[in-house]
């Protein structure tokens, strides 16, 4: 190129589902000659429909006039009120819909966006290993210097906090936390915010806790923002997307203290004009929903994890049947491991060229990931049968 591209470019690379697409066109191209088709267990994006209310209330804002100009930066009061009172319900916390919860186009948005409104070039970043690529790209972009937390398996997946301890936090201004946490699937309790919230008031670091997934199998959803103290020092993101099955919409929210949602809006307002106040109102039906919805929606990840252990019974990976999320995390044995490949990504490799079915491998998620795969719970029970069989036939020459 003759035009030189930004240094900050050069930390990061297109997100690997991306990359990955062009592999997968191909097998899905010799399989349909064959026949046959590839069965895509890659990315959490749910296939269930959002709330028929929600559904309704677009069509209808939409086709009103007047209701497709620009939009206050800060949201609808409505939106932002029914924002709090979702939180008020499920997770107990009492948010300001004045200045304590900002709209985003969909939580990931908000990491790029607290990373710009918080980090100074040669800033340390806190983020998890495994964890979402996400965070580490948004601290590249922002030419933070990264420091990796490890979960491991013997801790349930759950931070060290006497290795956190033993860091040189000197310069350290945020710290990323997941959870219910992807890839793993562990769960939140409030035990675990308070010991994180209390660890971050200690060295006066901003603590995030981006917690799309916590009426996902969870039991009880629960928010970091109930700990004490949390209003001093932490941001939560959440979003539509997973609890409602409008991943596609692009809804999502960054709530806490005004004071510090205050310099997200700073950057988030240099960048878009408001959300469509279509979807606002869309949001604040399925924000509505209550109990029974999510009762419904559980029930049918609950068979569908089940039906994701059996895959993982027949490849020999060890799991844990109890996690949380849109996933399921299962580790796998070494031998898999190639020069060129982690365990993780060359059972992955086998199982998509031999079977056609793709899985994904957990070294994309950090080193404490290579010797993991991962399936996402967003197909359909027969669909993770009809995977099962395929896996089944050619099982003599993937394991």
């Amino acid at each position: 190129m003759i035009i030189e591209p930004a240094r900050r470019t050069t930390g990061v690379q297109e997100y690997y589902f991306s990359r990955k697409q062009k592999d997968l066109d191909a097998v899905s191209a010799r399989l349909r000659a064959e026949g046959d088709s590839l069965i895509n267990l890659g990315i959490g994006a749910p296939d269930g429909m959002p709330p028929q209310a929600a559904i309704d209330a677009l069509v209808a804002s939409a086709t009103t006039p007047g209701n497709h100009a620009y939009q206050n930066y800060k949201g609808l009061p409505a939106f932002r009120e029914a924002i709090a009172g979702w939180y008020s319900r499920f997770y107990g916390v009492n948010l300001n819909p004045n200045g304590g919860i900002q709209p985003l186009v969909g939580s990931k948005e908000g990491i790029l966006l607290i990373s710009m409104a918080y980090v100074n070039p040669g800033d340390k970043v806190l983020v998890p290993d495994p964890g979402y690529p996400t965070y580490t790209s948004a601290s590249n972009l922002v030419e933070a210097e990264v420091l990796t937390y490890d979960l491991k398996e013997e801790n349930g997946w759950l931070p060290d906090f006497e290795a956190l301890e033993a860091m040189d936090l000197e310069g350290v201004k945020i710290m990323w936390v997941n959870y219910p946490n992807m890839p793993t699937g562990a769960k939140a309790t409030p035990e675990l915010y308070q010991k994180l919230v209390d660890f971050a008031l200690r060295h006066r670091i901003l603590l995030v806790n981006d917690n799309p997934y916590s009426f996902i199998l969870t039991g009880k959803p629960v928010s970091m923002l109930a700990a004490k103290g949390a209003e001093e020092c932490c941001l939560e993101l959440n979003s539509l997307s997973k609890a409602h099955n409008m991943s596609g919409w692009r809804i999502g929210m960054v709530c806490g203290a005004p004071e510090l949602i205050s310099e997200v809006l700073k950057v988030k307002s240099q960048m878009d004009s408001g959300m469509f106040k279509a979807l606002q109102l869309a949001a604040v039906q399925a924000l509505e929903q209550g109990q029974e919805w999510f009762d419904e929606l559980n029930a049918e990840y609950s068979c569908r994890r089940e039906r994701a252990g059996r895959i993982f019974d027949l490849l020999g990976a060890k799991y844990n049947p109890d996690t949380a999320g849109l996933f399921l995390w299962g580790r796998i044995d070494r031998k898999y491991a190639t020069a060129a490949m982690t365990a993780g990504e060359a059972l992955s490799e086998r199982i998509l060229h031999e079977a056609g079915v793709f899985i994904t491998p957990g070294f994309i998620f950090g080193k404490n990931g290579q010797d993991y795969i991962r399936i996402s719970l967003c197909a359909k029970p027969e669909l993770l049968d009809k995977a099962f069989a395929k896996i089944e036939k050619a099982k003599d020459r993937i394991l």
